[in-house]
C-alpha cells in the first residue's frame, strides 16, 4: 500500500513534535548547567551575572548541536510509543503500511533537519563560539595567548615576564617546536612599549627558551648586535602554542577546509579540526540513526513490555552511543586511527545497529 499524504503529514508532525520537546528539555538542562559552571569560574572574579547569562546564550547553539541527537532519539522513541499504544501504527499496518513506510516522514524530516544545522545552523553557532571564547577570554583569562596562521606565514602574540611579545615566522616544521625566518618583536606594559626586534633564520623551542640561530638584536635605545646562536628566555610551551589556535567549533562549516588546508601548509598537524568537520558533516546520517533505534524501542512496546522498556532502553542506548563517540574520537585525537573514521565511526555504527535490529524486528 502506498502512504498517503495525510497520514505522512500526520506521523511527521508527531515525530516532530516529540523531538522538540525533547531538544527544548535538554536544552534547558544544559543552559542551567552551563550557567552554573561559570558561576562557579566566577567566584573569585568580577563578573556580573547578565554577563555570565549572555555567555551561556552565546554557548548554547553549539550545545544544542550536541544534544540533537540524544532529542531525535528520545523523541523519536516517545512519539512511536504514543501511536503504538493509541493503536494509530496498528491499524496502519493492518491496512497494510509497512514500518518503513511509516517511518519515511521521520526519515524525510531528520535528513532535511541534519542538512539544515551542517549548511545554517552551524555557521551561526560558530559565530557565537568565537564571540563566546573572547568573553571567556577577557573575564576569565582563558586564552593567555593569540596565534593566527595566514598564507603569509605564522603570527603568534603571547604573555611574557614583562608585557608581551609577538611572534611572526615564514615557516614551520615539526608541529611548531622549529620556526625558520623569524621575527621577534618585543612590547613591554599595558600601552605596548616598543622595546626592541630579533631577526634570526631559525628558532626552536626548548624547554623555558628560544634557541636563535644566526639571530641580530635590535634593541630601541642601540646598535644591532649579531649573534650565531641566542637563548631567548620564554614561558611559552608547546602546548600552550597548539592551544592557541581558533578552537574548530569558532569556525564554520564552510570555512573548515580552507582553515585545514592553512594548518597543513604551515606545518602544524590539523587532526582535531579535521575530525570536527568530518563529524559535522556525519549530522544527517546520525540523525537517522537515532531514528532506527528509537524504532526498535518503541514499535513493539505493547507486546514486549511498558514504559519502564522504553526508559531503560533509551537511557542505555543514549549512554552507549555518548561512550562509543567519547572513545573513538579520543583515539581519532590521538592518531590511532584517522580522522574521518573517528568521525563517521558513531554514525555508521549506530545505523547498522539500528537497521539490524529494525530488520530482525520485523523481518526476523
Amino acid at each position: 500500500m502506498r502512504l498517503s499524504w495525510t497520514l505522512s503529514i500526520y506521523l511527521g508532525r508527531q515525530f516532530l513534535t516529540s523531538a522538540g520537546i525533547a531538544l527544548v528539555g535538554l536544552g534547558t538542562l544544559v543552559f542551567l548547567f552551563d550557567v552554573i559552571e561559570l558561576l562557579r569560574r566566577a567566584s573569585g572574579e568580577d563578573v556580573g551575572f547578565g554577563v555570565i547569562v549572555g555567555m551561556s546564550l552565546l554557548q548554547m547553539p553549539t550545545l544544542l548541536q550536541q544534544v540533537l541527537p540524544f532529542a531525535v532519539l528520545f523523541g523519536g522513541m516517545f512519539a512511536f510509543a504514543r501511536l503504538t499504544r493509541t493503536h494509530e501504527l496498528v491499524v496502519a499496518r493492518a491496512a497494510g503500511v509497512s514500518v518503513w513506510q511509516f517511518m519515511m516522514p521521520a526519515f524525510l524530516i531528520t535528513l532535511f533537519f541534519g542538512t539544515f544545522v551542517v549548511a545554517v545552523f552551524n555557521p551561526l553557532a560558530a559565530l557565537m563560539a568565537d564571540r563566546h571564547e573572547l568573553l571567556d577570554a577577557r573575564y576569565f583569562q582563558g586564552r593567555p595567548t593569540l596565534l593566527s596562521v595566514t598564507r603569509t606565514g605564522l603570527w603568534f602574540r603571547h604573555a611574557t615576564d614583562e608585557g608581551h611579545a609577538v611572534l611572526h615566522a615564514r615557516a614551520v616544521s615539526q608541529q611548531g617546536v622549529e620556526l625558520q625566518d623569524v621575527i621577534i618583536i618585543d612590547q613591554i606594559g599595558p600601552n605596548d612599549t616598543y622595546a626592541g626586534r630579533i631577526d634570526a633564520e631559525a628558532a626552536v623551542l626548548r624547554d623555558g627558551y628560544w634557541d636563535l640561530t644566526n639571530a641580530t638584536i635590535s634593541p630601541a635605545d642601540g646598535q644591532p648586535e649579531r649573534h650565531e646562536t641566542y637563548q631567548l628566555p620564554t614561558t611559552l610551551t608547546l602546548g600552550q602554542m597548539q592551544d592557541s589556535f581558533a578552537s574548530p567549533e569558532t569556525i564554520s562549516f564552510w570555512s573548515l577546509p580552507r582553515f585545514i588546508t592553512l594548518l597543513t601548509d604551515s606545518g602544524f598537524a590539523a587532526v582535531k579540526h579535521r575530525l570536527h568537520w568530518h563529524s559535522i558533516l556525519s549530522i544527517p546520517l546520525l540523525l537517522l540513526a537515532m531514528v532506527l533505534i528509537a524504532a526498535t524501542f518503541s514499535l513493539r512496546l505493547t507486546r514486549r513490555g511498558g514504559t519502564g522498556l522504553l526508559i531503560t532502553g533509551g537511557i542505555l542506548a543514549g549512554f552507549l552511543f555518548f561512550v562509543l563517540s567519547d572513545v573513538v574520537q579520543a583515539f581519532g585525537l590521538s592518531g590511532k586511527i584517522p580522522p574521518v573514521l573517528a568521525a563517521w565511526t558513531p554514525a555508521g555504527v549506530s545505523t547498522l545497529i539500528g537497521l539490524s535490529l529494525m530488520f530482525h524486528l520485523e523481518d526476523g
